[in-house]
């Protein structure tokens, strides 16, 4: 790839990304349960549910899984793919994309849970107001990931259960992702 392409590249990886982020955690705030009164959740609801409203109509929840967020994740996961290949000058093949996009939404759930449990676990080191709109919504969307090992990973009064949650979460990336991803790119290239 030249130089114009990666530019190109970088930019569309930056804005879906940008979108990704908003229907990821508006999809994680409804299946953890946050706060809808929060600043945050308010946000995020008012600017996805253009979208998201009228797939509802049609995709029910999972149980509290929101379908239909999930389904847009999926479809802008797939327009990236096809459009950076496109840029790259290949003709872009169904299974490919498909599984390209299912291993960049896998790899954005995982990045996402990583940042998140990173920054909560940040938050509580420091001396923050725990009633802030993002240290609430933070702890509301990490808090259950981390709570099946809480207390039972500390040594010398320490809490390690946020470093073996990122452990896990890092691990699922190389061993999940990861695979997905190149097999997804052998796909797209015609291997």
């Amino acid at each position: 790839m030249n130089y114009l392409t990666n530019a190109g590249v970088l930019i569309l990886q930056f804005a879906f990304g940008a979108l990704v982020t908003l229907f990821v955690l508006r999809l994680l705030a409804e299946a953890w349960r946050a706060d809808f009164n929060n600043p945050i959740c308010q946000f995020l609801y008012r600017f996805t549910n253009p979208a998201v409203r009228p797939l509802r109509k049609v995709l029910r929840n999972i149980r509290r899984v929101n379908t239909a967020a999930l389904v847009i994740i999926l479809l802008l996961e797939c327009l990236k793919v096809v459009l950076i290949v496109a840029l790259a000058g290949v003709a872009p093949d169904v299974l490919g994309v498909i599984v390209a996009a299912v291993a960049e939404t896998v790899d954005f759930f995982l990045l996402t849970w990583i940042v998140l449990v990173f920054v909560w676990s940040l938050l509580s080191m420091l001396s923050t107001d725990r009633y802030h709109p993002v240290a609430r919504f933070v702890s509301s969307l990490a808090e259950p990931l981390v709570r099946p090992l809480r207390g039972r990973m500390t040594l010398g009064g320490l809490d390690f259960s946020p470093t073996v949650v990122l452990l896990g979460l890092f691990l699922l990336r190389i061993l999940v992702a990861q695979p997905l991803s190149d097999w997804g790119t052998r796909l797209l290239m015609g291997g």
